[in-house]
């Protein structure tokens, strides 16, 4: 079995396939042979080098994977279950899922709910299990779909293209924020009514006419604040990305003038029986389409190929990665 395996030399990130086997696993109760995992926004940061993810080296990245229980000291899991993990810092400060072996914490693992393999769940992966929480977000929040369009910023990404193709199957009119044009067919074909380009955001003032219901963010900083300032009363706004920056140029007037809720959505460390409840929403409300419209599969030794398109905008979608025993 191999594993992509992250060191550093003079300030720089080297990635390389190495063999791997059990006596090189870091401590876990439950060890998994990885049949799939995924390339994340985050995972690209680190293989490039160009984002302070990794501060231990070595490190196997891969912030998600999806496989078999080869071992368990957790009585939870046997062997043979299928499971998937995101989060908890995998890929990050222990190593994740772009090896043939991960050994974790069984308090990590959530075991495949019906309807799903381990293929499905990395065409899902963080960045669709991240989606859901968004939607169950706007859903608690008393978002319904005739309220009017729901808007989702970054569409072309994982998380973006997820949400939309969910929103979509739950009946919510949805408008795809995206630069990109060679997108724009694509995002159609996952339910996106209508595509909107970045100048939609440009006004800047504190309070701009009302659009959205709700709205899923994943860009943050002036793509946010101007989000805020268009969305309806009572409306809510999940936001969980960065990608265009961590500020937050905005004033209080959406939230004491239109009553607008800001909601928050952390992947990362969410507890387990929301969890399992994203897991089986996701099992239930993603089209079968889905799986074939949204995601470029590769092996590993593409991983660094393709962390740098990631780096450089030039991926949309969901990246597969098959790992090969």
């Amino acid at each position: 079995m191999q594993a992509l395996i992250l060191q550093q030399q003079d300030n720089k990130t080297q990635a390389t396939l190495q063999p791997v086997d059990e006596t090189m696993l870091p401590e876990g109760d439950v060890t998994v042979e990885v049949v799939y995992s995924s390339l994340n926004y985050k995972d690209a940061m680190a293989i490039t080098g160009k984002g302070r993810i990794i501060r231990q080296f070595p490190m196997v990245p891969g912030i998600d994977f999806a496989g078999r229980v080869r071992h368990s000291e957790d009585p939870r899991f046997h062997i043979g279950q299928d499971v998937v993990l995101t989060g908890w810092g995998a890929g990050e400060n222990h190593w994740g899922g772009l090896s043939g072996l991960a050994r974790v914490k069984g308090d990590w693992l959530v075991p495949l709910p019906q309807g799903l393999d381990s293929r499905k769940a990395m065409v899902i992966g963080t960045a669709g299990f991240t989606a859901m929480l968004c939607v169950m977000a706007l859903e608690e929040a008393g978002v319904v779909a005739q309220q009017g369009e729901i808007l989702v910023t970054g569409a072309s990404g994982g998380v973006g293209s997820t949400a939309v193709s969910l929103l979509h199957a739950l009946g919510y009119t949805v408008v795809a924020a995206s630069g990109r044009v060679s997108t724009h067919d694509y995002l159609r074909q996952l339910g996106a009514s209508r595509i909107i380009g970045r100048e939609t955001f440009a006004d800047g003032r504190p309070l701009e006419k009302q659009q959205w219901a709700g709205a899923i963010d994943t860009v943050g900083d002036k793509v946010l604040a101007s989000v805020l300032a268009q969305t309806q009363y009572g409306g809510c706004v999940a936001a969980c990305g960065l990608a265009g920056g961590f500020s937050l140029p905005a004033t209080v007037m959406p939230f004491i003038l239109r009553n607008v809720r800001l909601q928050g959505v952390d992947s990362v460390m969410t507890p387990l029986p929301r969890r399992l409840a994203a897991w089986a929403r996701l099992a239930k409300d993603l089209p079968e389409s889905f799986y074939q419209t949204a995601a470029t599969e590769i092996g590993l030794d593409r991983v660094a190929e393709y962390a740098a398109a990631i780096m450089e905008n030039r991926a949309h979608g969901r990246t597969l990665v098959k790992i090969e025993s």
